[in-house]
């Protein structure tokens, strides 16, 4: 059971690079007999060395001690280049591994179509243990780190039985040590990583605080408040907390290995006594001992433990971590992505029904929404109102299938959306999300998101820049729309919030055109200025023409051109109707427009 992680490994090796792992089996093979067969070939070289001071170089023994002499130099020169082979070896299978673990673990964090498992704590342990975060230990290197130990134990097996063709029970006796005292020896090796394992939470806490002093999104805030020594004092609390049980397992580990070392000293000292006796008896050679007494700590190989062990272990300590991932995400998918499921091209045709639709996020004792129903018109605009926390963004998160209702349906045209495939019905909806995302991509690539090889359509490019009010800012930068958005990158440019939430209204302008059925805009104008804001209240209706819409905002500017609106309060709708409709109804609506007016000055 233990050696699954290690079967593990060698097997994504064999199959992700065939003619490397071939190549690293020839190289085991010979770490395992060179450093053997140079200290032979020493020994025995030293061995000649009397008869060929006695008879000179000249003679035949002084011809033998310098043959061997030179094939013990060769071997030894051939022996030097281990390091450098294996480097170069390691750095490339290494290589090719990372790509090997970081695609399995995008896989398999984007195999569900949700978002739930992102935000659990489990998963994410997992996840930072997979990418060998707690230790320190790129995982993608345990192929070769197993290789190369497993190299070292044959050396080591190999010096046993060199030291059995001299008395047979000493080899073996050695041998047989070592094999019993590796397995505790081994334990004790995965006790201490097993710590780490355990203080996953606390540790990727730890490493957060770490982050945040070094990344530049809190820089400023860290400088202008003064807190860079109060980050160091988290991470430096935190890591203590989550190293004391591992620093204590290393105390104990060392009282253990202590107790272990006097039985290996007592049989080294015993073997050393045997080739002493010996050699006092001259029942052995000159060169017999040299090389005898050269593959005594050689066999130390055979079963001993050291720091390559401790980083071994560390490594494969996120294999089991990123099978779980794996399969535990892959069979995670929802129901309904089947080839039976409806189609959803062209949806929704009729409505979008919230029926009675409650949820509650996992972990939580309140419902976020609760008994919530709202119907959505096919081709119509709704504007959805509401005070900070009333769940308009959880709606949509809903909408978009990110996360399934607890509570309640959603139906397409009558259909349950959790009949429909998630991922196809993802493609419909085009969200601009409040906090959208930022590629450091070129200017077409965020807007198009043509990552996938699909082509672009540039006159609808060109279309929706306009109508997202971003066709000025694409003709301003350096490149158009090679640009790259980031400042962190040569001949990239950044841009300010409101330009940006211009290309993120164009990202999803572009997947309308692309096919999508309904748009989302969540807080549209929280990042504009006032003059971008006026022209994208008159962009409205352009905007919003021929889909079916959301809008999510505070300002009654932009929701009171919406065909309908729903005022969410306590997690359900309370009211609904037209703008005009929900003054004279002097409800919740109605109250809200009048402070928003008091405040702003606005008119009706």
């Amino acid at each position: 059971m233990r050696s699954a992680p290690r079967v593990r490994v060698l097997r994504d090796f064999a199959s992700a690079a065939p003619g490397l792992f071939a190549a690293a089996l020839v190289f085991m093979v010979v770490e395992a007999l060179l450093p053997n067969v140079v200290l032979i070939a020493m020994g025995r070289t030293v061995g000649g060395i009397p008869a060929a001071v006695e008879d000179g170089l000249g003679s035949p023994a002084g011809h033998r001690m310098l043959v061997r002499l030179g094939v013990a130099g060769g071997l030894y020169a051939v022996s030097l280049l281990r390091g450098p082979v294996e480097d170069a070896l390691s750095s490339v299978v290494q290589a090719r591994m990372t790509v090997v673990t970081r695609r399995r673990l995008i896989e398999a964090v984007s195999a569900p179509a949700g978002i739930d498992h992102l935000e659990d704590p489990a998963v994410l342990d997992r996840l930072s243990s997979a990418q060998g975060e707690l230790m320190n230990q790129e995982p993608a290197g345990a192929a070769m780190a197993l290789i190369g130990r497993t190299g070292d134990r044959l050396s080591g097996v190999l010096a046993c039985a060199v030291l059995a063709a001299f008395r047979w029970w000493l080899g073996l006796g050695v041998l047989a040590m070592w094999l019993v005292l590796n397995r505790p020896l081994r334990a004790l090796v995965r006790s201490r990583v097993g710590t780490y394992r355990r203080a996953t939470e606390t540790l990727r806490r730890s490493w957060y605080f770490a982050g945040l002093a070094r990344g530049p999104q809190a820089a400023r805030e860290i400088r202008v408040f003064g807190l860079a020594d109060w980050l160091v004092g988290r991470h430096r609390a935190l890591y203590g907390e989550a190293m004391r049980p591992s620093w204590a397992e290393a105390r104990r580990i060392n009282r253990r290995i202590a107790l272990l070392s006097a039985l290996v000293l007592g049989v080294y000292a015993a073997s050393a006594a045997t080739l002493g006796r010996a050699a006092y008896h001259h029942t052995i050679t000159l060169g017999a001992l040299v090389v005898m007494l050269t593959m005594l700590p050689a066999s130390m190989q055979a079963g001993s433990v050291n720091a390559a062990d401790f980083a071994l272990e560390g490594m494969l300590a996120s294999v089991p971590d990123l099978d779980a991932l794996t399969s535990d995400l892959t069979a995670a998918e929802p129901e309904g992505d089947d080839d039976a499921a409806v189609p959803v091209t062209d949806l929704p045709r009729e409505s979008v029904v919230f029926e009675s639709v409650g949820f509650r996020y996992p972990g939580s004792d309140q419902d976020v929404l609760s008994g919530l129903g709202l119907t959505l018109a096919a081709g119509t605009s709704t504007a959805i109102v509401g005070v900070n926390g009333a769940g308009k963004t959880t709606l949509v998160t809903l909408l978009a299938r990110l996360r399934d209702p607890t509570a309640g349906r959603i139906l397409i045209d009558g259909v349950p959306l959790t009949g429909l495939p998630a991922r196809a019905w993802q493609r419909q909806v085009a969200v601009v999300y409040q906090d959208f995302t930022r590629f450091p991509l070129t200017a077409r690539e965020n807007v198009a998101l043509d990552l996938l090889g699909e082509p672009v359509d540039p006159e609808a490019l060109a279309r929706v820049a306009r109508r997202a009010g971003a066709a000025d800012l694409v003709d301003g930068l350096a490149g158009g729309w090679d640009t790259v958005l980031s400042a962190q990158y040569d001949g990239g440019q950044d841009l300010s919030g409101g330009q940006w939430q211009r290309v993120a209204l164009a990202r999803a302008l572009y997947a309308v055109e692309r096919g999508a059925r309904i748009l989302v805009l969540d807080e549209p104008t929280a990042q504009l200025d006032v003059r971008a804001e006026a022209r994208f209240y008159d962009r409205f209706l352009d905007i919003t023409k021929g889909v079916t819409s959301v809008v999510i905002s505070h300002r009654f500017s932009t929701v009171r051109r919406a065909d309908r609106i729903a005022v969410l309060d306590g997690g359900h709708v309370t009211e609904t109707g037209t703008h005009d409709e929900l003054l004279r109804a002097d409800g919740t609506y109605a109250e809200m427009f009048r402070l928003q007016v008091a405040r702003f000055g606005e008119s009706r």
